[in-house]
């Protein structure tokens, strides 16, 4: 590649981070290399010995499904976007011309992981990493890949109690609707169920970071 257009693709990178990628808070926020042997195992993977074409990196495969379900994209257009997207061939380890995954490839890798209960257990252990950080996963409510701070909660430890134990708004605060509609008790209610995502046995959840209250 041209020195100058090595010199530009640096520049743009920088930029990006200048301006906040949200990847590289996910990549700093998450120890992705603690679930490498987990995926191993799940995906069977061979010691290469057969020859042919060596498979991708589990680990690089296990953050573009995040991408996937972040953005609630098929196969065929997370093929596309991962080509097509330089802070997200960054968040992969990839760099421009590298071999990228295919559709195939992308749902196989999903499919495989489904299969053996590997997908289920690495994002357990994804959702504990977030939370150990003070991030809390949500289920179904992707709007970007941004780590979205959580709205500050001056509640009483009274309704705090409350909260934890599943009741609703309305119950908290019979006597105040307007009060009870603008409390944000959802982030609450996930953190009372630890913050664990919901799955489907044919998909990955989509997930959305919220930080929780100091």
């Amino acid at each position: 590649m041209d020195p100058k257009s090595l010199f530009s693709l640096s520049d743009h990178l920088a930029a990006l981070s200048k301006e906040g990628d949200p990847l590289e808070v996910l990549q700093e926020t998450v120890d992705f290399e603690y679930f490498r042997a987990w995926l191993v195992e799940g995906l069977g993977y061979g010691d290469g010995s057969k020859g042919g074409r060596p498979p991708f990196d589990p680990v690089m495969m296990f953050k573009a499904l995040i991408l996937q379900a972040q953005h609630n994209l098929s196969d065929a257009r997370m093929e596309f976007m991962i080509r097509d997207r330089l802070s997200w061939l960054r968040f992969l380890g990839l760099s421009l011309g590298d071999r990228t995954p295919d559709e195939n490839t992308i749902r196989h890798f999903r499919n495989r992981l489904t299969e053996t209960g590997t997908l289920r257990r690495v994002m357990k252990a994804f959702d504990w990493q977030l939370q150990k950080k003070g991030y809390i996963p949500m289920s179904g409510q992707i709007v970007d890949a941004s780590l979205v701070p959580a709205p500050r909660q001056r509640n009483t430890e009274g309704e705090r109690e409350a909260i934890k134990s599943g009741k609703s708004a309305s119950d908290i605060w019979p006597d105040e609707p307007n009060k009870a509609a603008q409390k944000d008790t959802d982030a609450r209610w996930t953190l009372k169920v630890g913050g664990k995502v919901r799955y489907r046995a044919d998909e990955l959840p989509r997930v959305l970071w919220r930080q929780q209250d100091p």
